[in-house]
């Protein structure tokens, strides 16, 4: 999954970081790798601070009911991008806005599919908690509610 989360973020990638001036060609990849790491970061500090029904209804619901999660991906990823690639705070937070919002967007609509397993919700949450629990009986269970 995490494979996948990587293209995912590549595929939106665009102008929002391969083809912006602000990130030097040779860093742009692991720009990407940040970018990944930065949404799984805090999925996965939701869970473990006990907020999986959060997370549910931010799936379930298209990505609106939650907004502040979003926001919290795209303000550790300007973190990242100012801290480890030296771009002014203003270009690392118009940068992560224009990436994170498109990935985040897919990735509910992703994890809504019937066709993508990889990106179900309960399958995603369950890998990000290494694997130690199989989730999906409890996300079913929070969908219904």
């Amino acid at each position: 999954m995490f494979e996948k989360l990587f293209l995912l973020v590549k595929n939106n990638a665009g102008m929002a970081v391969m083809n912006n001036p602000v990130i030097p060609a040779g860093s742009r990849e692991a720009v990407l790798t940040e970018a990944s790491s930065s949404i799984i970061e805090v999925l996965k500090n939701q869970m473990e601070s006990g907020h999986i029904s959060d997370l549910v209804k931010y799936f379930k619901f298209s990505g609106t009911y939650n907004e502040s999660l979003v926001t919290s991906i795209i303000n550790r990823f300007a973190s990242k991008l100012n801290k480890f690639y030296s771009i002014d705070m203003a270009s690392a937070q118009a940068t992560a806005t224009s990436l994170i919002p498109a990935v985040m967007k897919q990735l509910v609509q992703l994890s809504n599919s019937k066709q993508t397993q990889e990106f179900a919700l309960g399958t995603m949450l369950s890998k990000l908690n290494g694997n130690q629990a199989d989730l999906n009986g409890l996300v079913d269970k929070l969908m219904v509610a």
